[in-house]
């Protein structure tokens, strides 16, 4: 039995499909099911059941790749436990970032990042966070920059920074005269909200929970983008609210529509997330000081509210 032959397997049962497997894994479709062919003769049991389209794990293949995974898993810690050992950065490393946060901060930090550690080599995926749970837990994911808390045992958080939520506000809007607002100023039946997945909207629906305009959860107009609420607040069809940081690359003319909660404002945390094996520790630790620094000196705001994104 080998590590090889084990990897093999976890592709194999998660692609369902020998061909896929074999081109994720870089080598020839027969020379992996060669190799698949050999540790079920050493077993003397079948992993797979390739009768089935498509493909699937016998009831003993299932507690096979079970196995596989915490043996690959610890397989990995060795070279990690080397690399830190060494102080060695680098290597690849695979991240998600939710949507809600990506076309903001990655801007922000992946220079400095890739200049101050050019060894590593980032693969990078815009992923909502369910898929960022699904894909960590799995192992196709090192770490992820997501809205936490998450309550999830086998991840661990470490916060990087609180964002505040702003208001942006048409001059046709009740709320456009004010100078600060407050939660209980909000009505959730005009604020325009992102679809259903992002974090960020269920933060803000938490947040209309809570404020006394609260009526229900009936909404009708969403969207997949800020800028696309931010059009729709210029039609007159509602106010929205913004992370804090969408709003410092916004124009001047729009910037005269922001108005900024009374302190302390409510916020969203934002954390790098990260399984539990600890796989990587020296790049995520290099990732956490980079983007803190960075986002902390961009965002002043000292005592913040957190709104919760789940519900």
């Amino acid at each position: 039995m080998t590590i090889t032959q084990l990897k093999y397997v976890l592709a194999v049962a998660e692609h369902q499909n020998f061909t896929k497997a074999a081109e994720k894994t870089f080598v020839t479709q027969p020379t992996l099911s060669m190799q698949i062919q050999k540790l079920e003769e050493e077993l003397a049991i079948l992993i797979f059941d390739r009768s089935k389209k498509p493909i699937e794990l016998t009831s003993v293949g299932k507690k096979i790749v079970s196995q596989a995974k915490s043996i690959v898993n610890e397989a990995n810690r060795m070279q990690d436990v080397v690399d830190q050992e060494k102080g060695f950065v680098g290597g690849e490393f695979r991240i998600g970032i939710i949507p809600t946060v990506m076309p903001t901060l990655l801007p922000m930090f992946l220079k400095t990042f890739s200049t101050r550690y050019p060894k590593v080599q980032l693969k990078i995926e815009e992923l909502s966070t369910e898929e960022i749970i699904h894909k960590m837990l799995d192992g196709h994911l090192d770490a992820a920059i997501a809205a936490t808390p998450l309550y999830n045992e086998k991840i661990k958080e470490r916060v990087l920074y609180y964002e505040p939520f702003v208001g942006y506000i048409p001059e046709s809007h009740r709320l456009f005269s004010n100078n600060k607002i407050v939660p209980g100023d909000l009505d959730i039946d005009d604020i325009l909200l992102l679809e259903d997945g992002h974090c960020f909207r269920d933060g803000v629906v938490n947040l209309c929970k809570a404020s006394k305009l609260a009526k229900d959860d009936s909404f009708q107009l969403t969207s997949g983008s800020f800028e696309t609420l931010i059009k729709l607040s210029h039609e007159g069809l509602g106010m929205t609210l913004l992370p804090f940081l969408h709003t410092l690359d916004l124009k001047e003319q729009q910037q005269k529509h922001l108005r900024y909660f009374q302190d302390p404002p409510p916020a969203r945390e934002v954390s790098i997330i990260y399984p539990k094996s600890e796989l990587k520790l020296q790049i995520i630790d290099a990732l956490y000081q980079v983007i803190a620094g960075i986002v902390r000196g961009a965002i002043r705001f000292q005592d913040v509210k957190i709104i919760s994104p789940i519900s």
